[in-house]
């Protein structure tokens, strides 16, 4: 199995299985809406690049598959979102991000996530020890609640790695206008509805201006 070799080889971090109990506390497996159209969708429509990732928040053509209207009316109490895509070939932390909202995450391939909790920041600084990691297989959708740090999935080949994100509409959007003087936690605001630590490493995105909070190792998962 692909996980008993990731779990052989990656000893450094336990892979844990997305239905064990240590997930709960970060989100939970999705049973009651149907994903199949969108996972088609990535399988014949989206590419994985040949290096780094590719983030789209919003795609046309998943997000007029009738399970939009069921996940904004049912999931998201009315709320309009956005349904779209991050492929790629990501193998390390990075960063963590968190919404104030719920994440839908749907594995268009197997994935590893690396999860944390927000209450876990202090004074704007995370230390990349308390992160957990877990396998999601092709096919499984998970709700990853608002107070779970995340970021970019991990590949599970060298052929890299498909997901779909679903969020509230306009969320990883630009800002109009970034302020930090409303307190400590807007040091983070990165985004719409995105507030983001990153590690020293993601030079890219301390480039852009993302706040360097994340201490410790980047951790990385062998393939």
């Amino acid at each position: 199995m692909i996980l008993e070799e990731l779990r052989r080889i990656n000893k450094h971090i336990k892979i844990k299985e997305i239905d064990s109990k240590g997930f709960s506390k970060y989100g939970r497996i999705i049973n009651e809406f149907d994903f199949t159209n969108l996972i088609k969708f990535m399988e014949e429509n989206t590419e994985i690049p040949e290096e780094g990732n590719v983030y789209k928040a919003s795609v046309p053509e998943m997000e007029r598959d009738r399970i939009n209207d069921e996940l904004s009316n049912i999931f998201y109490g009315g709320i309009p979102i956005q349904i779209g895509f991050c492929n790629g070939r990501n193998f390390s932390l990075n960063g963590l991000e968190y919404h104030k909202c719920s994440e839908i995450n749907v594995a268009a391939t197997d994935i590893i996530l690396l999860l944390g909790n927000v209450q876990d920041i202090k004074n704007n600084t995370y230390e990349a020890s308390n992160v957990e990691a877990f396998f999601i297989p092709k096919g499984i959708a998970v709700e990853i609640y608002q107070t779970t740090l995340h970021f970019a999935p991990c590949k599970t080949s060298e052929k890299g790695f498909k997901c779909i994100i679903i969020l509230p509409k306009g969320t990883n959007t630009p800002l109009k206008e970034i302020s930090n003087t409303k307190g400590q936690e807007s040091e983070l605001l990165f985004m719409v509805n995105k507030w983001l630590l990153v590690h020293p490493a993601k030079k890219n995105l301390v480039e852009k201006g993302a706040h360097v909070g994340i201490l410790g190792e980047n951790i990385e998962i062998i393939i």
